[in-house]
């Protein structure tokens, strides 16, 4: 039997993507992924139209599996590092979700005032960015700073997303502010409040000592943490061994996915990473076993 893979890490126009919620769920179909989560940055925005997308092609192509898993991607201050924490199987029910989406509507007042204050300093830098271009180029709730980037590139300030980044958006640039997060145990609660499994995501992307790594998990297992996400685009072999240590130390599972984003990463391929990464469909049936066993549904 052939291998089948899976996708448990994507973004789309909720949040900072390129491709729509249907787009990515239509995708992700036509590759022959037989599940695919959409996780966008603080919004639950996209979730119902990916789902209705992922029903429309079940009937159209019964006999060709594909499972769609509603997600959410926080993301959270953990000392001089940002943490970001996946919420897998988000609930449909509006009273479980009251506690996550007041936070997410704090989020977006904050990005919001992040975000007129990167373009004010734009502004002041001689660079014709105005926030309400940015919104429109956005068109969903979230505008980040990849939409900032695909700005710049179009008035022709920079000549990459990356020169945008270096030279303006990134933590060094001109034009950066930083961000007011959530403390990651704030993150892991919302999310298992409302029935999701929770993963931290891409752990060896904050840089920080296995020690202190070794340290955050043991706090977050005991506000929900469920997983790892172990295989990831920016996961070379060796962290994901890390990965699949720590999470065997602390009875853990293990997760992953590609953090397909689109135009904004242009390297990242849906299911498939920088070319490279396969996350079997196994990852995600002991996953959803675990749910079983904790009474919850999909």
């Amino acid at each position: 039997m052939a291998l089948r893979f899976v996708d448990l890490h994507t973004h789309s126009t909720a949040s900072d993507g390129s491709l729509t919620p249907s787009c990515l769920v239509k995708k992700a179909h036509s590759l022959g992924l037989v599940a695919l989560a959409l996780t966008d940055h603080d919004t639950l925005e996209g979730l119902n139209e990916a789902e209705t997308e992922a029903e429309t092609l079940k009937a159209a192509h019964p006999d060709v599996p594909f499972e769609f898993v509603r997600g959410c991607e926080l993301s959270a201050r953990c000392g001089p590092a940002e943490a970001h924490i996946l919420g897998l199987w988000i609930d449909r029910d509006e009273a479980k979700l009251d506690g996550l989406k007041k936070k997410l509507l704090e989020v977006q007042a904050q990005r919001f005032m992040r975000n007129a204050a990167i373009a004010e300093k734009l502004q002041s830098l001689g660079l014709g960015v105005r926030l309400e271009d940015i919104e429109a180029l956005a068109g969903g709730e979230i505008v980040a700073r990849p939409h900032f980037a695909a700005q710049l590139l179009r008035i022709g300030a920079v000549k990459s997303t990356r020169e945008a980044f270096e030279k303006y958006l990134g933590y060094k640039g001109a034009a950066y502010v930083p961000r007011e997060l959530m403390k990651p145990e704030e993150a892991v609660s919302l999310l298992a409040e409302c029935g999701a499994t929770v993963a931290l995501a891409h752990p060896m992307l904050m840089r920080c000592p296995i020690e202190e790594l070794d340290k955050l998990i043991t706090r977050l297992k005991f506000y929900g943490l469920n997983a790892l996400e172990a295989y990831h685009s920016e996961h070379g072999a060796a962290d994901e061994r890390i990965c699949v240590e720590l999470a065997v130390r602390h009875g853990l599972l293990l997760s992953g996915g590609s953090d397909f984003h689109g135009e904004s990463k242009p390297l990242v391929k849906l299911g498939k990473g920088h070319g490279s990464l396969r996350v079997s469909k196994a990852v995600l049936e002991r996953l959803k076993q675990e749910r079983r066993e904790r009474g919850l549904s999909f």
